[in-house]
């Protein structure tokens, strides 16, 4: 006697084609910190997950969107654009691709705009223009952004987001970091306004001149700031680094940047900066007059 029956069972034939439920691409994004997959509606326009506040890096469109008043930025220079110095193999072909890809001419977006109400001079560095790295066409763009914001007397607001200089344009690459300084030099010379908002990344090169000059600097939670690479510094020194090295919130602690402000305030913030240095410009102008 059979203790136990076999169970009958039927075979289902799958239909050739038939698929079961897909979720559409691009619906779910992973957040690199708590590694849990995100509804990205839920992530809004700041794009900072829900769970952990992990903030997004975002393009300079989407940047530009978040910040400045509807339909009041006028871009500047578009016209300028990356040449191969150094006939480097491929790199015309690569620059052609990610200007496809992005939408962007260069790694930079400069131009005026109304913030609150405010009027500045803004630049958005994009990290997905080829790490918004810093060749001669971005070296120029920032440059002219400083010398037409002096010509306007307008105040310079400037979103950092860069792996340093651009290996394919080398010296060329890094001459851009005096030639910025030099802008910046004359530009505060004349008392005016100069506010950087570091954001992930802000390395190499781009720390080692314009990011760090401005008179009043932020930066976004979390965002990678230093010169260096944390493994290179590890393997000169011969010596292991916090996990937390280079993250702003140490570069904060250590004195480099002023305030950490959340994506979703800086807005806000950045206003209420310029229209502090307006007041001060104001009257320092009127002062003048009197004498």
């Amino acid at each position: 006697m059979r203790l136990f029956k076999k169970r009958p069972y039927i075979t289902l034939q799958k239909t050739v084609g038939e698929s079961g439920p897909q979720v559409p691409d691009g619906m779910f994004e992973k957040c690199p910190s708590c590694q849990k997959p995100i509804y990205v509606k839920s992530l809004g326009k700041a794009r900072r997950c829900p769970n952990c506040h992990y903030t997004f890096r975002i393009s300079a469109q989407e940047r530009l969107s978040i910040t400045v008043d509807p339909k009041t930025f006028i871009e500047w220079d578009a016209d300028v654009t990356t040449h191969n110095p150094l006939d480097f193999p491929d790199y015309e072909q690569k620059i052609s691709r990610i200007q496809i890809k992005t939408g962007l001419r260069e790694a930079v977006l400069t131009g005026e705009a109304y913030i609150q109400g405010n009027q500045a001079a803004i630049g958005i560095m994009d990290s997905h223009f080829i790490m918004g790295s810093m060749g001669q066409a971005v070296g120029e763009k920032i440059t002219r952004l400083f010398e037409k914001a002096l010509d306007k007397n307008l105040p310079v607001v400037l979103f950092t987001a860069s792996g340093g200089a651009r290996m394919q344009e080398g010296i060329f690459s890094l001459m851009q970091m005096a030639k910025t300084s030099a802008a910046i030099k004359r530009f505060s010379d004349q008392g005016l306004f100069y506010l950087t908002v570091l954001t992930d990344p802000t390395t190499g090169g781009v720390t080692a001149s314009f990011a760090m000059q401005g008179d009043i600097i932020l930066a976004e939670p979390g965002a990678l700031v230093g010169f260096a690479g944390k493994r290179v510094i590890e393997q000169t020194i011969k010596a292991s680094l916090p996990d937390d090295f280079q993250l702003a919130e140490t570069v904060l602690n250590n004195g480099f940047i002023d305030q950490i402000v959340e994506r979703e305030k800086l807005r806000s913030i950045i206003s209420q900066l310029i229209d502090m240095h307006s007041y001060q410009a104001d009257r320092v102008e009127k002062e003048g007059e009197s004498l």
